[in-house]
Formats: C-alpha cells, sequence, structure tokens
C-alpha cells in the first residue's frame, strides 16, 4: 500500500501537521547509530516522526548480516514516544526485495556492507510514503529537522549536499548520499532508484550505491552544506552532522571513521561536545 502523506488531527491553533517521514537502513549492529540519531532529533524536533527502518537477513554473506530485531525497534519507538507519543517506529524486513534486486551481483562487496543498497528498494517496499527524509546512521541532528524535511521538493526527484571530497574529485555536483530528501513519487515516475538498481546489477563502482544514484539522476536539487555537514559540528546554523570517514593530512595522511555513539573518541580526537546531553542519554538507556 502506498502512503502520500500522514496527517495529524487539527490542533488548537487550526493548522494541520504533517508527520515527518524518516528512512534508516540497516543491520542489528546498527542499534547504537538508530537511537543516538533519534535522541538527537525528537530532543530538537516537536513535529512527530515516523521513522521506517529497512532491515533483511544476509547471513549467506556474513553472519553479521541479520535484521534488526523487534525487540531493537520496540525499545527505539518507546524512547521516542517519551519526547511525543505521536512519534512511532516501523520495521521493514526487505530481505526477498534486496535477493530479487541484488543477489550475487558484483556491488554486493562495495566500501560498505550491502545494507547501503537498501535505500534503492525505497520505491518499490509498501508503505513507504511519497516524502521521505532518508539518513545514514553515523548522523546526529543538532537543530529542528522539519527545517530540513519542508525544503520543497516538488519538481526535483531529491535533494542533496555536495559530498566534501568528491565534489573535487570526481565532479562539481558530486553529492553525499548519507543524507537524502526523497521525493519518491517522483521517483516512481522517472525511474531513478530502478535504474540505479540496473547499474548496481551490472557495473562495478567504488562508490556503488552514492554513484548508481548520481549516473541515474534526472534533476536534483543541491543544498547548503549545513543540512549534511561532514567535518565541523560546531557552527550554529547546522541541521545534520554526518560523523563519516574524514580525510586527515597531520600528522601525516590517514583517515579517520569516528562514530558518535564512540563518545570518548569524538571527544578526544574530534574535539567534538554538540551532542553531549545527547550521548549521556543515550548512554543512560544502554544501562537500562
Amino acid at each position: 500500500m502506498e502512503v502520500s502523506v500522514v496527517f495529524e488531527a487539527l490542533p488548537e491553533d487550526g493548522r494541520t501537521h504533517i508527520m515527518i517521514n524518516l528512512l534508516l537502513c540497516g543491520n542489528e549492529k546498527v542499534f547504537d547509530g538508530a537511537l543516538t540519531l533519534l535522541i538527537s532529533m525528537t530532543n530538537r524536533t516537536k513535529e512527530a516522526v515516523h521513522v521506517f527502518i529497512m532491515t533483511m537477513d544476509l547471513q549467506r554473506l556474513s553472519p553479521d548480516y541479520v535484521c534488526i530485531t523487534e525487540a531493537q525497534t520496540d525499545f527505539l519507538e518507546k524512547v521516542i514516544q517519551g519526547k511525543n507519543p505521536e512519534n512511532k517506529v516501523t520495521r521493514l524486513d526487505v530481505t526477498h526485495l534486496y535477493e530479487m534486486a541484488f543477489h550475487q551481483c558484483i556491488n554486493e562487496g562495495a566500501y560498505c556492507t550491502p545494507y547501503t543498497l537498501l535505500r534503492l528498494l525505497a520505491d518499490v517496499t509498501p508503505g513507504i510514503p511519497d516524502k521521505i527524509l532518508y539518513l545514514d546512521m553515523d548522523i546526529m541532528i543538532a537543530g529542528d529537522i522539519k527545517e530540513l524535511y519542508d525544503i520543497d521538493i516538488s519538481d526535483v526527484e531529491y535533494a542533496a549536499v555536495k559530498e566534501k571530497y568528491g565534489c573535487w574529485l570526481i565532479r562539481p555536483d558530486y553529492f553525499n548520499a548519507g543524507m537524502l530528501l526523497l521525493n519518491i513519487g517522483k521517483i516512481r515516475y522517472s525511474g531513478l532508484l530502478g535504474k540505479a538498481r540496473e547499474r548496481i546489477r551490472t557495473k562495478k563502482m567504488l562508490f556503488a550505491d552514492q554513484t548508481a544514484i548520481f549516473k541515474s539522476t534526472t534533476k536534483k536539487k543541491l543544498l547548503p552544506r549545513r543540512f549534511n555537514e561532514q567535518s565541523k559540528f560546531d557552527r550554529k546554523d547546522t541541521i545534520v552532522c554526518h560523523f563519516c570517514k574524514r580525510l586527515m593530512f597531520r600528522p601525516f595522511p590517514h583517515t579517520e571513521n569516528y562514530k558518535q555513539w564512540q563518545v570518548e573518541e569524538i571527544h578526544k580526537y574530534l574535539n567534538c561536545h554538540t551532542f553531549d546531553a545527547d550521548l549521556e542519554e543515550y548512554l543512560r538507556l544502554k544501562e537500562v
């Protein structure tokens, strides 16, 4: 069943509120990412959020590739409903869809896990609404996510932010797929994700999912970096902070890949204290 938007009851001021639709993808190993991300989002966003989590069992490739569990998603829902009782989490097991699209394809062993490919199934997954915000699990929200979600994408397939390194090394408009504000209705019409899935099946690519979307795009909107900040997390206007892998040149060229749930590391190596209150809440919940 396809859902366009979810309307809430009229509040006292007479305005209609539209629920924010959020898409996450992963297995049980990324639970800490989902928990920290959702804590940071719901601590700053009053609007109700409907979180869709796409997952799958792929133990034919690795014993670690198991679905995020119902107990985990129930826990996530309980946490975010403590911020707003209208918040909810929907778990979507898309194992069958993944196997039909990507079974033993040449990009299953891409730079990240096969779970990065799940977003490419959003247009054929039952229940995904026409507008939805996709976020990687290594993201924290530093402002009201409604500001991002309310951006008009009616005439484009999606909105994204330039990739920090790729826009210099690949193409000026090359984007980072860790944040995608998706117009699923338009994508179904244009066939963007269908074309991207075909590229995944037939062409070996280093940044498989990201490049497949980039090369299949008809029309996109590029947003300011504050909607997917990939390096500095202390700017006051930043909404999305992405703890992705980064290239460092001192004291010698190397990469760093610290995630937000690695609290001591982001304090010590990234000098990031923006989310201390959120991460203290996360650590308390982990002890429960």
